[in-house]
């Protein structure tokens, strides 16, 4: 058995989970998420509790098995709480600010650089190094805090760039020819 899909998924007050043949829809105080699963994974809401179950043992079911559970409880994560991702700028010069639903970017091109926010998305900036990316949809909350960083990723020399708040930067040694014979 799956470890992480055999565990039921407990549903908090003021979440609702619907599931039609295939298709889940959690609604929640943030919003509504809905998602199309693989059929053959079999998806029932118990009162408060949804499990996940496999009909048989083949690898692909197998890998499907916790894939599933785990999309569903992300869905019911994000109506509740929601997610975000928290980019920071290093560099002299690098800032940013917010006028309405746009974030000007400023970092080291002979241009600014526009972001808005999406219909999925929301950008805010508490101070003008950060750019917080929030959403109900981890996926896509993800993926636009990647778009964001590889406006300017961050260089391994001087670290300038936009970076993930918990991101390490390996740094590299300059020109080592000073000096030496």
């Amino acid at each position: 058995m799956s470890r992480i899909g055999k565990n039921p998924i407990t549903v908090p007050a003021g979440v609702e989970v619907k599931v039609d043949g295939s298709t889940v829809t959690v609604k929640g105080p943030k919003g509504t998420l809905t998602k199309e699963f693989k059929p053959v994974m079999k998806i029932t809401v118990d009162g408060a509790v949804v499990t996940v179950e496999r009909p048989d043992d083949e690898a692909a079911n197998r890998s499907l098995h916790g894939l599933t559970r785990t999309l569903i409880n992300n869905m019911i994560i994000g109506v509740t709480e929601g997610y975000q991702k928290v980019l920071e700028i290093n560099g002299v010069g690098y800032r940013c600010q917010k006028t309405g639903k746009d974030v000007n970017l400023n970092v080291g091109f002979s241009h600014p650089t526009i972001v808005s926010d999406t219909e999925d998305c929301t950008l805010e900036v508490p101070q003008p190094n950060q750019i917080i990316v929030k959403g109900i949809d981890k996926q896509k909350v993800g993926q636009y805090a990647a778009e964001i960083r590889s406006i300017r990723p961050p260089e391994p020399y001087k670290g300038k760039g936009i970076k993930y708040a918990d991101e390490v930067i390996r740094r590299k040694e300059g020109k080592a020819g000073k000096g030496k014979k």
